[in-house]
């Protein structure tokens, strides 16, 4: 399965060349064979990230947008809002896992306000600016990303024609009721 990603870099002074996180996090990516559509630079500021969550999200066919920085206790630090602006529902578990992850190796881990929200068959998930941490915390989650994308694309629960068949089945053999 190749999952498509799309990176966004919330950052008033890094530049796609100087965005060392973005970088690493789009060869974590290519070391597991999956894709990265798009990386960019936004400014950290709360419109500017979310235009960015809605266009790669709405407009490019990554299955799963990281954004890098903007996730701390700083007063710019405004990622966490701009995605709940844009986001359909949370996903907290994932966010969840990447600071239990993460404060195993570092206490600091638990001053993180990254959230993991869906717009649309679109998985978000914020991770930290430091390219120490983003890695850290995409070691916490990897291995639950492809689960995640077939869920998104409703390839994770039975259809109702299934249960339908399922059901059949089980009356013809005199299981139900």
């Amino acid at each position: 399965m190749t999952i498509k990603f799309a990176i966004i870099t919330c950052s008033d002074t890094r530049t796609l060349e100087t965005d060392e996180a973005g970088q690493k996090l789009e060869q974590l990516i290519a070391e597991q064979g999956w894709e990265c559509l798009r990386r960019v630079v936004e400014k950290d500021e709360r419109p500017f990230i979310a235009g960015a969550l809605i266009d790669a999200c709405d407009h490019t066919d990554a299955d799963i947008v990281l954004t890098c920085g903007g996730s701390g206790l700083s007063l710019r630090d405004v990622t966490p809002e701009a995605t709940r602006d844009v986001a359909d529902r949370e996903v907290p578990g994932i966010a969840e896992a990447m600071r239990a992850h993460s404060v195993a190796i570092t206490p600091f881990a638990m001053l993180s306000r990254a959230i993991c929200a869906q717009r649309g068959h679109t998985l978000i998930i914020n991770l930290p600016g430091s390219t120490k941490a983003a890695t850290e915390n995409w070691e916490g989650i990897v291995a639950a990303l492809p689960h995640a994308v077939k869920m998104m694309a409703g390839e994770g629960h039975d259809t109702q024609k299934d249960l339908a068949q399922k059901l059949a089945a089980a009356a013809a053999r005199g299981e139900l009721g």
